[in-house]
């Protein structure tokens, strides 16, 4: 069911007085409104001001730290009457036990967040990995995005899971970028906008929400915000047209959340190295009143190195908050944050109305999320209900629509059955998938590196890179001596090669003499399957290159190639 109840979520505070609506969804009657306003109202008038001040902090839960790591979280969850939890690695039937205790314990439901961009794999090893981000940017039918992210939101809803803080938004402009790169749409900020909206819709429409980050950017940056705080510094009319537009044209399609970089943005930010995360210029100057955003304003994590390392704990969740942040995400330090805003209420810095507005904005999700009314989960046959058929069918869909063929000038593809093709691994990552799948339909002979000499010459070559994927953040950068063995072969043969990992891996490669030039993006069971049937003609071919790689591979590029009959 499409544009259901998050179509208010960017319009959170309908209720109170210090924030006004944008829009009333149009299938929400007057009678849900005030239900909802009497829930909100009823329960924040039922809370100490410690437990309001409570429900603007997330806190972490690992299982895989121990004991000692999930009895603090239980102590802060009771002691401290938090909002919330983003679950980390790994166990996801124990998080779910977890979760179900906290949930019962409870005054105010919990929300519960996890970082789950390429599904909830990227927190839980036995989960269906989905696509990254750039690989899905490469799809021109979104659609399939949407479907993607409906299947997440499926996976969310079976651990008790509210919030995916996804989907990224930066505009990846830096191939050397150590923290997006693979994580982001592309370098192109229309097909960045669609496929941000498309998955975000999948969440929303499926009752899970959605967050677009990093606000106000982060695409262009050369240094990881886990370690040190990157800057950014173009000058405004270059952030309004690249690294703010996707936010700027997101705004109104009510998107839940938004998550707040630890970036130095000089041209948003006048005074020296205040990061956006604890900018009042930007959250409040730019993002609430400019872009006149409602929806939940989240920061990203605050125990990364960007920020916390320069405070105490505690010191930066205030910052945060007077900056106009309603969620403090992984602090480090609830109750001395709590004890922080509540000194800077008491000496006026901050108004009662502005802890009114974000908790009301908070509660008034909840509600929307179903949280007034939750349900435990069961944690029997949880790993096979977050990977199965359904999910491999879905994903190896995904990659097949990825793909994209940049060249084929001897109409190399696809492979003719009764053609003998020979085909050569190079670089770090297994292959053998790959190897066997296309040797279903195709006779395909495996050379190593070091027998390419016994190759007749005039044969065609599947030349494969198979980068490691083992992670969004590896290198893509292709090893000399693969390179060198490229340019060998090409003298001799015809040569498909195939690319699997991120197309920035081209970037400094001469493709002039390459006959055929496959990017799969990836290089796992899926891509590798996906792949193999591609170049057997069993799928057709129709991605699109989603980022500029080099002055003669740039962004959109690829060709069509039709499926055919085996």
């Amino acid at each position: 069911m499409r544009k259901f109840v998050f179509s208010c979520l960017s319009v959170m505070i309908i209720f109170t007085s210090t924030v006004s609506a944008q829009y009333q969804p149009k299938n929400l009657s007057k009678a849900d409104l005030r239900k909802a306003q009497d829930w909100v109202n009823q329960t924040y008038n039922s809370l100490s001001q410690e437990e309001k001040l409570g429900q603007l902090f997330i806190v972490a839960l690992y299982t895989n730290k121990g004991d000692d790591h999930i009895n603090q979280v239980r102590n802060i969850v009771y002691r401290d009457k938090i909002g919330g939890l983003i679950l980390m690695q790994d166990d996801a039937a124990m998080e779910i036990n977890l979760v179900n205790e906290f949930q019962q314990k409870s005054k105010v439901p919990l929300m519960i967040g996890m970082d789950a961009e390429w599904g909830l794999y990227q927190r839980i090893a036995k989960a269906h990995k989905f696509p990254w981000a750039m690989t899905l940017g490469a799809i021109q039918d979104k659609e399939l995005i949407y479907e993607m992210a409906a299947k997440i939101a499926e996976d969310c809803k079976r651990m008790g899971i509210n919030w995916d803080f996804a989907p990224v938004v930066d505009v990846n402009t830096n191939p050397n970028n150590p923290i997006i790169g693979n994580r982001s749409f592309g370098s192109e900020v229309s097909n960045v906008t669609k496929s941000a909206l498309s998955y975000a819709n999948g969440l929303q429409d499926h009752h899970i929400l959605a967050a677009i980050k990093h606000f106000p950017g982060h695409g262009d940056t050369s240094t990881d915000s886990h370690l040190d705080l990157p800057v950014v510094s173009h000058d405004l009319d270059r952030l309004n047209k690249v690294e703010l537009a996707p936010f700027k044209s997101l705004m109104n399609k009510g998107i839940g959340g938004v998550m707040v970089a630890h970036l130095y943005v000089p041209s948003l930010e006048p005074e020296k190295g205040i990061p956006a995360s604890t900018s009042k210029n930007i959250i409040t100057g730019l993002l609430k009143e400019k872009l006149n955003y409602k929806g939940l304003i989240i920061t990203d994590a605050l125990n990364m190195g960007a920020v916390a390392n320069k405070y105490k704990p505690g010191e930066l969740d205030a910052l945060a908050f007077k900056a106009g942040n309603d969620i403090m995400l992984f602090s480090q330090g609830v109750a001395e944050g709590k004890k922080l805003i509540q000194k800077a209420i008491d000496n006026g810095e901050i108004s009662q109305n502005r802890v009114e507005e974000s908790v009301k904005k908070i509660l008034l999700t909840k509600y929307f999320l179903g949280l007034n009314e939750y349900t435990p989960r069961n944690p029997a046959n949880i790993n096979y209900d977050l990977n199965n058929d359904s999910h491999r069918k879905l994903v190896q869909n995904l990659y097949a629509n990825a793909l994209t063929l940049l060249k084929d000038e001897k109409k190399l593809l696809p492979l003719k059955p009764e053609n003998t093709y020979y085909y050569i691994p190079l670089e770090e990552a297994p292959y053998q998938t790959f190897a066997d799948r296309i040797n279903i339909h195709s006779n395909i002979i495996l050379k190593k590196a070091s027998e390419i000499a016994s190759i007749p010459a005039n044969s065609t070559v599947i030349v494969g890179f198979h980068k490691d994927n083992s992670t969004a953040y590896k290198p893509y950068k292709i090893s000399a001596e693969s390179k060198k063995l490229l340019a060998q072969l090409e003298k001799n043969q015809n040569v498909i090669l195939n690319v699997f990992g991120s197309a920035y891996a081209l970037k400094d490669i001469n493709l002039s003499k390459t006959s055929t030039v496959l990017v799969s993006y990836e290089n796992n069971e899926d891509s590798m399957n996906s792949t193999a049937d591609a170049l057997n003609g069993k799928t057709k071919i129709s991605g699109r290159l989603p980022v500029l790689v080099n002055d003669s591979l740039r962004a959109g590029m690829g060709m069509d190639l039709k499926s055919c009959s085996k």
